[in-house]
């Protein structure tokens, strides 16, 4: 039976049988990744997707299970044809509401609204929660008008502990992921605290090749520039990032035109960098960062968020109703994505800025973690070792148990100190 949901209220719709075919091969044999390529964007305005930007990521993922069709392994056309199936369905639906006169489809399940700390304390420029009347860390009495989140960066008593581990997992031959933790130090004498997350896609060399190049580059130019001259404000973090990012993009793809053998290759990324109170992070694909804390981590207290958006069609599926969460970590079409490194000439970067607290914790995973390793249990192991490095193991070692059909790699962050 096919569940499906309304893209306007959520609601689940009463299920439709699919069509009479020879059953799926079984989830656990599907460890397929691959990219989209050929340009093609999508963009998360407000709370409504482009319709036709939606259809045109939708034909373009129909196009990428078509080489599958022409395999000679038999297992394989048959998870082509079962997808395919399951696109053109959602194809249609969208195509009718296109011809209906809709132009955008709304969006039912957005990223959770982060704490904030908009008062800025005229004494020392640190942020405070809305409503304070005293500075949480010098005392002073406050202004009421919000300023806080653009300024320089803050001086802190924050000190961060480190913990990454990578690992094969159950079913691949070969580890494709690539991890970094290190420290940049700044003129300031302050020191930046840059880690990494990136998931290769493309045959096995090709994808190890292209997550370490990833890696390599992007950590080189934020060490260069941050050396020379650091940025002042969270937008130019953010774009110093974005610019590491895209330098790694150009490499890639400039390696996969020059070498056959890695045509087509690609990675997500994800980087958190943190300097002083204030963490800075960059995404492309499907790699994601958590912020977690026990006092919570949102407007209404809950310990976990997710920071990055998974650049896949899946995941614009959980947005506009027509899939669960719980659907998409076991969907066919969920290791797809529309955006990555390598893959096109330019790519579009995600980037933000958040406040730190004493007690948050940092996560950054490949998608071999989440798609066996729920949110919710991901902050109950983060969160209650207090060995940071017995944390990752459990992580990863959950990840196992359960199938490991993927290559699993988790970095977290402790942050500890004052405010």
């Amino acid at each position: 039976m096919r569940s499906r949901f309304c893209s306007m209220c959520g609601r689940q719709l009463p299920p439709s049988s699919p069509p009479a075919a020879s059953p799926p091969p079984p989830i656990d044999n599907w460890p397929v990744e691959g990219a989209l390529a050929n340009g093609k964007r999508l963009q998360v305005a407000g709370d409504a997707l482009d319709l036709r930007e939606l259809i045109n990521v939708v034909e373009s993922s129909v196009r990428w299970w078509q080489r599958g069709l022409q395999s000679s392994d038999a297992m394989t056309r048959d998870q082509a044809a079962h997808a395919i199936d399951e696109l053109s369905h959602i194809l249609r639906s969208l195509s009718q509401q296109l011809a209906h006169g809709r132009s955008t489809i709304r969006i039912t399940r957005r990223l959770p609204a982060l704490r904030r700390f908009d008062i800025a304390c005229p004494s020392c420029g640190s942020g405070n929660r809305a409503g304070a009347r005293f500075c949480q860390r010098c005392g002073a009495l406050l202004n009421t008008a919000p300023g806080y989140g653009a300024g320089h960066v803050q001086s802190s008593t924050l000190t961060f502990t480190l913990a990454a581990r990578t690992d094969t997992g159950r079913v691949r031959h070969q580890n494709q992921d690539s991890v970094y933790t290190g420290v940049i130090p700044l003129p300031d004498g302050q020191q930046a605290y840059l880690c990494l997350v990136a998931d290769g896609m493309g045959g096995a060399a090709a994808g190890e090749y292209a997550s370490r190049l990833a890696a390599d580059v992007s950590r080189a130019y934020l060490e260069q520039e941050s050396a020379s001259h650091p940025p002042a404000t969270d937008a130019a973090w953010q774009a110093l990032l974005r610019d590491a990012v895209r330098a790694a993009n150009r490499q890639i793809y400039n390696a996969a035109r020059t070498d056959a053998a890695r045509r087509g290759m690609g990675t997500t990324l994800t980087i958190a960098l943190l300097v002083g109170d204030r963490l800075h992070i960059a995404s492309v694909g499907d790699s994601r960062a958590y912020l977690l804390n026990t006092g919570g981590v949102t407007d209404d207290g809950a310990p976990a968020a997710q920071l990055t958006s998974d650049h896949s069609l899946v995941a614009r599926l959980v947005d506009i109703g027509q899939l669960t969460p719980e659907q998409a970590r076991v969907h066919p079409q969920r290791n797809i994505l529309y955006r990555s490194i390598g893959t096109d000439p330019s790519v579009d970067v995600d980037t933000r800025s958040e406040a730190l607290e004493p007690g948050d914790i940092v996560l950054l995973c490949s998608d071999g973690l989440v798609n066996h390793v729920s949110d919710e249990e991901i902050a109950q192991i983060a969160l209650g070792e207090t060995d940071l490095d017995r944390a990752v193991m459990r992580l990863v070692s959950l990840a196992n148990e359960r199938g490991g059909r993927d290559n699993i790699s988790v970095v977290m962050v402790r942050v500890s100190g004052e405010r």
